[in-house]
């Protein structure tokens, strides 16, 4: 295979299930994806939402790199719009520390959650979170102990410093992002299953490799996989991405017409809702893995991390499986093991 595999999980909390059987699923899910050859497992962050258990990317990448062996595990992302670069740098140190050579520092843009919780957030602050090119370029300089003379906190070290520090990847959606990411020199995710214009990401190809020629470009993009391309598509559904757009000029993605409409209220300004279908890549290992090829050809893209949106936990680990880095290569598409007989089964009876 041309490209690295990935998984980014958000520890969704399905319908009649509980925040504790939710993070305890993404430890396990971590676990089946060390086994399964995948190259790093992120957990993202996610406030105020019975939907998501993932609040606390640090907590949870601790716990998850106890309970494997070899995995990078990272955050994705740390959304620092909220929080002190110095305090971000400190636990990812710790982290790094206790894991030498196994933690992404993954970085968002985003807020995260509604205006509620990004009040919440910064509440005794004086941060408004509009510093964030700022904020990450010294949280580049603390992660390399190389904070600049003329900084007002010069000489500063975030302590305890690791022998292997953590890689920072910046998370974006945007051209800007991209540019920021080359700007900075840092490894950059394009988050397609959020925006799928494929201009923009044309675009932000273009200026990332051109910025930064030896960057690693990333994509985070949605799929779900099935034994047959129908079973695929029925578990992908008519999922829409909603969309706010404030008038200030800002957009922000969520789940639900009705979680668009509270972000708006609570933003306080005026505001219009979008909605579109979802872009997910549906199929059998071999549809997906052609797609993947096909993306990684024409935007020279070095890893793809899979974000798979199905709320069946059975046919969601099923997916992962499926495309498992050691069940696949680039001209058969699949390989069985005898280890997964039902799933060997099946794909030959339908395929």
């Amino acid at each position: 295979m041309s490209y690295k595999l990935s998984i980014l999980d958000q520890s969704p909390i399905f319908p009649g299930s509980t925040a504790f059987n939710a993070l305890q699923k993404t430890v396990q899910l971590a676990q089946k994806a060390e086994e399964w050859g995948y190259s790093r497992f992120w957990v993202s962050e996610h406030h105020h939402t019975d939907q998501l258990a993932g609040s606390s990317p640090e907590v949870l990448i601790s716990y998850i790199l106890a309970r494997t062996n070899k995995i990078q595990v990272g955050s994705g992302g740390v959304m620092l719009q909220h929080y002190s670069p110095y305090k971000v740098a400190e636990n990812f140190h710790v982290l790094s520390n206790l894991a030498p050579g196994r933690v992404d520092l993954g970085i968002g843009k985003a807020p995260g959650g509604l205006p509620l919780s990004t009040k919440a957030l910064q509440y005794g602050t004086v941060n408004d979170g509009k510093d964030f090119s700022e904020r990450l370029s010294f949280l580049s300089e603390l992660i390399e102990n190389s904070v600049d003379e003329e900084h007002p906190l010069t000489g500063i070290q975030a302590t305890p410093i690791p022998q292997k520090k953590p890689e920072i990847f910046l998370l974006g959606a945007s051209v800007n992002s991209a540019q920021l990411a080359a700007n900075q020199g840092i490894s950059f995710v394009f988050a397609k299953f959020i925006n799928s214009d494929d201009k923009v990401l044309k675009q932000a190809a273009k200026v990332y490799h051109e910025g930064f020629p030896n960057g690693r470009f990333i994509i985070s993009l949605a799929v779900i996989a099935a034994p047959t391309q129908s079973e695929a598509e029925q578990l992908a559904g008519d999922r829409k991405i909603v969309k706010v757009h404030l008038q200030s000029g800002r957009s922000v993605t969520l789940q639900s017409i009705e979680q668009a409409e509270v972000f708006g209220k609570q933003a306080g300004e005026p505001f219009e809702i979008t909605e579109q279908k979802a872009d997910i890549v549906a199929g059998t290992p071999i549809y997906v893995n052609g797609i993947l090829e096909k993306l990684h050809r024409t935007y020279q893209v070095d890893e793809f991390i899979i974000h798979t949106p199905v709320e069946k936990e059975e046919e969601r680990i099923k997916s992962f499986q499926l495309l498992s880095p050691r069940n696949t290569n680039r001209n058969s598409g699949i390989e069985i093991r005898e280890e997964y007989p039902y799933i060997a089964s099946k794909i030959f009876l339908n395929q």
